[in-house]
């Protein structure tokens, strides 16, 4: 099974709020997933984002692929490079 770290869309119409979700690559954007890490608000701006950093590094060390927008959204919240970090540790 192929993890990966993607957003899924909620909202009304014209106000779209995203959930950062841990889900089965196979999985539709919008269907089931495993695990909710966080939220995303483009319409109130790049400091409405709340992500649970225990539980994101916990499945990009498990092996979770972010997408792109995903990977920006952790890099600015500066969970990559602490993942960065962990992985350079154990080598």
């Amino acid at each position: 099974m192929a993890v990966k770290l993607r957003l899924k869309r909620m909202g009304a119409k014209q106000k779209p709020f995203y959930r950062i979700v841990a889900s089965d690559s196979r999985n539709p954007r919008d269907g089931r997933f495993i695990e909710a890490v966080g939220t995303y608000d483009p319409v109130k701006g790049a400091d409405k984002v709340t992500v649970d950093e225990e539980k994101a590094l916990k499945w990009l060390n498990n092996g979770a692929i972010p997408t792109d927008t995903v990977r920006n959204i952790l890099s600015n919240a500066g969970i990559m490079t602490k993942y960065a970090n962990s992985k350079s540790k154990k080598n």
